[in-house]
């Protein structure tokens, strides 16, 4: 097959990777010169990602994969069209910005030809697949949709850093349009994907329709959102736990046990590109869904919370050097989309404080970039707050902190017990001397 990827990003590049590898031919488009470059050097334009610099270089040097920034290059002839462009949400209203997306599909409608599928897999409110990009499809294009050409939407279902794992592991859902599109979709994935065997699952692994475009935008947005009322809870019972002397990660942990208990993890801070923005894409479609919004607000209030807790145990914050553990939003991603940093900084500058940033994974060049001020391990500081759980982190102690009087653990990844002398409280559990 032609494949056209549209978008070689984080997730895209790898999906493009997977594709070639299947012996098929891959066009890659990115709006990002430079991205283009990079790839068409058989290097990845960034870090981090598992297998990526080893299966890319081999791809690009046999011609099977190549990236350009016309989209006239790409989209003509091809037998597939995969789109994974990012979509952003206005952080004031909470409504999808489409603008990347529509820029995008208007390129894709002005050079589509017959026979071609179009698979969109970027994160949508549900009907945006059929009421949103198919009439522009059809209006640029001139052509009607399930005779000419066919539309679906294939959630992507992996996390960056661990791509082509994620690829084998779940299930690739797929809804259409049409049914002739749906049977081209489950076609197409099942020519480029492998499985794991997974005994777990209810029918066996591999490409499954679940009907329609609308039950598939629903799976991505139901599967997150999830995630993210569930911690939601987490951090509830973790904020209670602090006022009644209680471990709520033990009361977890204990809860668990029971197969029909799943409770998350509390923490600091819910970041990415995903958990924090999705709930708010189906807010769009079912802005009276009570729950979904009272928990993204619970979670969007956990930095300010972990501020209060090294207020409770370090008096007043003004004039006070804090360091922040981690500007990354998860261990091991150089990744800051959406982290709990930012809010973090802004609580605590405006307490008066002074905040600082240490990341192991970032240069200070870059922390300046994202407009951080550097901090490095053995300069005076008056206290801390663990924001990431780096490796790192869990071997921190006083003596790396010089002058540290307190300390707020958002990811429990530190051992009070040898942080003798120092306010140490870690969320979820409380403070402790």
């Amino acid at each position: 097959m032609r494949i056209s990827l549209v978008g070689l990003g984080k997730i895209g590049l790898p999906l493009a990777v997977q594709y070639a590898g299947h012996g098929h031919e891959v066009v890659g488009v990115d709006v990002d010169e430079r991205t283009v470059a990079v790839v068409n050097a058989g290097r990845a334009p960034f870090p981090g990602e598992a297998e990526l610099d080893e299966r890319l270089g081999p791809l690009v040097d046999a011609g099977a994969l190549r990236a350009v920034t016309d989209y006239a290059a790409a989209i003509p002839q091809a037998d597939v069209v995969v789109v994974v462009v990012p979509l952003f949400v206005d952080d004031e209203t909470w409504l999808p910005e489409f603008g990347r997306m529509d820029a995008a599909t208007t390129s894709i409608g002005a050079h589509l030809t017959p026979g071609t599928l179009v698979c969109y897999e970027t994160t949508l409110p549900v009907g945006t697949t059929r009421t949103r990009w198919r009439p522009m499809l059809e209006r640029l294009s001139g052509l009607a949709e399930g005779t000419d050409f066919h539309v679906a939407y294939s959630p992507e279902r992996v996390l960056t850093g661990r791509v082509f794992r994620d690829l084998r592991r779940y299930p690739k859902l797929v809804g259409a349009l049409s049914a002739g599109g749906a049977a081209r979709a489950v076609a197409f994935y099942e020519a480029v994907l492998d499985f794991d065997e997974r005994p777990d699952l209810g029918r066996p692994n591999g490409v499954w329709d679940v009907g329609s475009a609308e039950a598939a935008e629903l799976v991505k947005l139901a599967e997150t959102t999830y995630r993210d009322v569930n911690i939601a809870l987490a951090n509830q019972f973790a904020v209670f736990a602090e006022r009644h002397n209680i471990d709520v990660h033990a009361v977890i942990e204990a809860a668990n046990s029971q197969p029909y208990s799943h409770i998350h993890r509390p923490g600091v801070a819910v970041g990415g590109h995903c958990i924090p923005v999705y709930p708010r894409l189906y807010l769009a479609n079912h802005p009276e869904a009570t729950v979904v919004r009272a928990a993204r607000l619970a979670n969007a209030a956990m930095p300010g919370h972990a501020v209060d807790m090294l207020a409770d145990a370090l008096g007043d914050l003004r004039g006070q050097r804090v360091v922040i553990l981690g500007a990354a939003y998860r261990s091991g991603v150089k990744e800051t989309a959406f982290s709990g940093v930012f809010p973090l900084v802004g609580e605590l500058r405006r307490r008066g404080a002074q905040p600082l940033v240490q990341d192991p994974m970032y240069l200070d060049t870059e922390l300046e970039g994202f407009g951080l001020v550097p901090y490095h391990f053995g300069e005076p500081v008056d206290a801390a707050i663990v924001h990431t759980d780096h490796d790192l982190y869990a071997t921190v102690g006083p003596d790396d902190l010089p002058g540290v009087k307190a300390i707020v653990d958002g990811r429990r990844v530190t051992d009070p017990s040898g942080w003798s002398g120092v306010q140490h409280a870690t969320i979820g559990v409380g403070c402790r001397s």
